[in-house]
């Protein structure tokens, strides 16, 4: 009740100030609605914590350390990793594909990020694309902590569909084939339309190019999607190589011409 009696004489003055400052206060509940729908998405995930208990506890330097102290969050912390069974998919993949040019859309933390880069060639390049600024952030810190620099990775601040058509200024001169791998974690339901975008601007390694879908939910039909767009295609471009409850492989190599020797 005092409260409403507080509240009363000063109703002029905050009608005042919400008609002086409505634009900067409607920019302050959107991003705060925006705040609250990201963590809502989430389930509770907090980055973060995720990125403090690993900054603290893991040896600098140290890959495997890093790696290990984030499964050790996991264990009893919500988190956005994609942990050691499909960690352990994905590091049989790259070692089959031996990319030196990788895209990795959805950053989280930093651990798939962190898994890929300690596979890659010393001229290996990553980029990794995130949509929140403070994810981006805190996931480059852990990529750093880990012991790579800044010449091996690039994290780029964007949504997948505004930072896809600008990657080629990124690959070039000596990535103007495309990437040899691609990893999607972001949105499954970005998955179709950014992969549509990517071949639609050529950056899939005419050489070969293996696309990777984690659907760590493992919804009924959560890739339905992408395999009907693979099946149908009319060319032989394109097949489904890995198919796994949470882990798809497509892979892309530019047709053979009649005649010509085939190989992987």
């Amino acid at each position: 009740m005092w409260l409403v009696a507080v509240s009363v004489p000063l109703l002029p003055a905050i009608v005042l100030a919400s008609r002086r400052y409505h634009v900067q206060l409607s920019s302050l509940c959107l991003r705060a609605l925006g705040w609250v729908l990201r963590l809502l998405r989430r389930g509770g995930v907090c980055v973060g914590s995720t990125h403090s208990f690993v900054f603290s506890n893991c040896t600098h330097g140290k890959v495997d350390s890093v790696l290990e102290t984030f499964d050790l969050y996991a264990e009893t912390h919500p988190s956005l990793s994609i942990g050691p069974v499909i960690g352990e998919a994905l590091d049989a993949v790259v070692k089959r594909v031996r990319p030196s040019r990788v895209l990795e859309l959805g950053t989280h933390c930093g651990y798939s990020s962190v898994r890929l880069l300690r596979l890659l060639p010393p001229v290996g390049r990553l980029i990794t694309v995130e949509m929140d600024p403070l994810t981006a952030e805190l996931g480059e810190e852990v990529i750093l902590v880990s012991g790579f620099k800044h010449h091996q990775f690039q994290v780029l601040t964007s949504s997948s569909a505004e930072a896809v058509p600008a990657l080629r200024s990124h690959l070039e001169p000596d990535g103007s084939e495309g990437f040899n791998l691609v990893l999607m974690d972001h949105d499954p339901l970005l998955y179709l339309a950014d992969l549509q975008a990517l071949e639609r601007e050529e950056l899939l390694c005419r050489s070969g190019c293996s696309v990777l879908f984690i659907d760590r939910k493992r919804r009924a039909g959560g890739l339905r999607g992408i395999l009907d767009h693979v099946r149908a295609r009319s060319d032989s471009s394109c097949s489904v190589r890995t198919e796994l409850p949470s882990l798809l492989e497509v892979f892309y190599q530019k047709e053979r011409a009649e005649g010509e020797a085939e190989g992987i």
